[in-house]
């Protein structure tokens, strides 16, 4: 469950980027469905019960923290996508977002563990390389399809 928790905001910083470049709910949904794919597939190497990622802790938080105004992962990614620098959004900010953070031990422990996690890959790249939230979205959603579960 913390592992569910932790991971949905970095899908979530990826969703409002796409909320921010002004792509579609289409776009968004098809993120999220590979965003929780990938969420389970960590955390089934690290031990986790796949069933977990179907509930609310998984799904539930995961639906809920990428599409809510209220959410401040979606928000960071929102700017991002609307052309704001990474620290100009965190000196702005009074509370956390985890995502930020996480992007980058998520990335780590894909790494580590050989675990395919595209999203992590590119939401890292965006938040630490500056690479372009656009180019970075164009790149998820022309990759190869692939079987969401393996």
């Amino acid at each position: 469950m913390e592992l569910a928790a932790a991971l949905k905001n970095v899908i979530a910083i990826c969703a409002g980027i796409t909320d921010g470049a002004g792509f579609g709910d289409n776009t968004k949904a098809a993120l999220m469905t590979r965003g929780l794919a990938e969420m389970r597939r960590l955390g089934i190497a690290l031990g986790a019960e796949e069933h977990t990622f179907s509930g609310l802790a998984g799904l539930g938080d995961l639906v809920v923290t990428c599409s809510s105004k209220h959410s401040r992962n979606r928000s960071v990614g929102e700017q991002i996508g609307r052309g704001k620098k990474l620290s100009e959004i965190l000196e702005g900010m009074k509370t956390i977002a985890e995502g930020v953070s996480t992007a980058e031990s998520a990335k780590n422990l894909a790494e580590l563990h050989k675990i395919e996690m595209p999203i992590v890959q590119e939401t890292y790249k965006i938040l630490f390389e500056n690479k372009d939230p656009r180019q970075a979205t164009n790149d998820l959603m022309n990759r190869d399809a692939k079987a969401e579960r393996w």
